[in-house]
This record gives C-alpha cells, structure tokens and sequence, in this order.
C-alpha cells in the first residue's frame, strides 16, 4: 500500500512539473523532461528516451522523454531530434540516422530513429 501511494505521488508530482513548465517563456534551446504519454508542446522535439520510475512503469519501454525547444532558432540552425514527433513547420530534414538516445520502443531496431533538422523559414 505505502509503495503505491509513493508510485502515484511521484507521477502526479511527474505529471504537475512536465505540464506546468511547458510556458511560452522558454528560449531557444531551452530542454525539460517529460513523461512519454504527455504530447510534445508545439515548436518543440524529442531529443531522447529513456525509463523511469517517475512515469510509472513496470516494463522496459521507455517513458519519459527530454524534449527541446526549437522556436526562435535563426534560419540555417542544424540540430538533432528524434524522429518520435514531427519536426515544427519552418525545419526541414535534412538526414536520417539510428541513435540510441532516441530507442522510443522496447523493440530493438537499428532502423533510423533521428533526424539532423535544419531551420529554413
């Protein structure tokens, strides 16, 4: 009983940060973590998967996610995401590649999973 009341703590504390820190004051740049269930706010991609606790679990797929904020980047910035979110309007891919930051599933796979975005308008 003491463990699922500290499970459900965690997430509901998980859950209240991830979403109260999504503010439009963020710079360009600017990183924050995220359960994987939680959508990625627009102008922002996911830079890396991993699995916690936090997010409440009990398998090995990952749950939580460090995403970034891309709006405001000058035009000719190059950055890497993974390929879990569709990059914001503006950002154009620019290569396809495997990185295992980005492994969003259990299922293993070398499959390309990330992408090199390039800001174009």
């Amino acid at each position: 009983m003491i463990r699922r009341r500290i499970a459900c703590l965690a997430l509901l504390t998980a859950a209240v940060t991830a979403t109260g820190m999504a503010t439009a004051s963020a710079a360009p740049g600017d990183t924050m973590n995220m359960c994987g269930s939680q959508l990625t706010p627009a102008g922002y991609v996911d830079t890396q998967w991993w699995n916690s606790w936090s997010c409440g679990s009990g398998t090995f797929d990952p749950n939580m996610k460090q995403i970034k904020q891309l709006t405001g980047y000058p035009v000719g910035t190059q950055v890497n995401a993974c390929s879990s979110t569709l990059p914001p309007s503006g950002w154009t891919i620019t290569n396809r590649y495997y990185s295992g930051a980005c492994r969003y599933s259990a299922v293993p796979s070398f499959d390309p999973n990330s992408w090199t975005l390039r800001r174009t308008s």
